[in-house]
């Protein structure tokens, strides 16, 4: 039996350094290991980059004469800026509130068992998905060019009541028409895509108790589907409203068309953009807010304890800090 030398010359009973049980005990104490950060050379040096980019570019906001600030405050909320906002946000909320309803019954027809319903509804979404929404609204919007009169009457029979194309259908109508009817086809997939996440289980449990197929889709599927659909709808609304920017050719008095006017007449493009530009992220940021506390109502049955809002967050560190700045008073008292 071989020995090394540190056994060798170790006294009978003694032990050695490394098997001394209060030496191991001192190196399992979590307490006795010296911990040391991990330095992140790289990543503090892509953070410095990314700030001073930052910083040049408000420097370049605040001292560059082109962005001529005094303008943008005299426009930004000006009545005609605010009249054109105010005609955006009503061309959103149409097409929105349309698109949708008319996006629903489209996806439940390419759910249903009828194969007429299904072709009638794959049909709907492939075209006014493949034609680009500026076609549609120049379409809609000559389309007195196409038919000179609507009527009401038989199928291919006598018309009963009729009336001017023009009259019926005026440039704020040929553009609603056109933003429902393109997004209803996007709205479709996005409601299909929701109500597929369903787990199936839950149409058989209720047909098992007898509940009616319409109440089943309208108490148990779309609840439940709403928390896969509004992230994606959300989205999609947020890309309408920045979209009826589009609306311009048909010389609708909207934010952008209006802002186009305006620096046609006085030559002030880029403060005029920059009004555009802020008043698109202001809507956005307010529908963004709008789509959080949405999702976290509809997620109330998932998430039984949801995060605290940022507002709750921010209440608590103000609470926070008023008890940490009056705690020394109190303890002197």
């Amino acid at each position: 039996m071989a020995l090394t030398a540190d056994s060798a010359a170790a006294p009978p009973g003694a032990t050695s350094a490394g098997t001394d049980p209060a030496s191991r005990t001192a190196q399992d104490d979590p307490a006795s290991l010296q911990v040391v950060p991990a330095r992140h050379y790289a990543r503090w040096a892509a953070a410095v980059a990314v700030i001073v980019l930052v910083a040049q570019f408000a420097h370049g906001l605040a001292t560059n004469p082109v962005w001529e600030w005094s303008v943008f405050r005299d426009y930004f909320l000006s009545e005609t800026i605010v009249q054109a906002v105010w005609v955006t946000l009503q061309l959103t909320a149409y097409a929105t509130v349309l698109g949708f309803l008319l996006g629903t019954v489209l996806a439940f027809m390419r759910l249903s068992r009828s194969p007429v319903l299904r072709t009638v509804a794959w049909s709907y979404i492939w075209i006014f998905r493949s034609i680009p929404m500026i076609v549609q609204l120049v379409f809609w919007f000559n389309l007195s060019a196409l038919y000179e009169r609507l009527g009401v009457g038989i199928p291919f029979g006598p018309v009963f009541w009729s009336v001017d194309s023009n009259s019926l259908i005026g440039t704020i109508g040929a553009a609603v028409i056109g933003l429902t009817l393109h997004q209803a086809a996007y709205a479709a997939e996005i409601v299909r895509g929701g109500v597929i996440a369903v787990d199936h289980g839950q149409l058989e449990a209720a047909a098992a108790l007898g509940i009616p197929r319409l109440r089943q889709i309208r108490r148990i599927v779309l609840p439940q589907a709403m928390r896969a659909i509004l992230p994606t709808a959300g989205n999609e609304i947020i890309g309408l409203l920045k979209g009826t920017s589009v609306v311009y050719v048909m010389a609708i008095g909207e934010l952008f068309y209006q802002v186009q006017v305006i620096y046609g007449r006085n030559g002030r493009v880029i403060p005029l953009l920059l009004v555009a530009t802020a008043w698109y992220v202001l809507l956005t940021s307010l529908l963004s807010v709008a789509q959080y506390y949405v999702e976290r109502r509809f997620a109330r049955g998932a998430d039984r304890t949801p995060p605290p809002t940022p507002l709750a967050r921010a209440r608590r560190f103000l609470a926070e800090q008023r008890l940490a700045a009056t705690s020394p008073l109190t303890e002197k008292t």
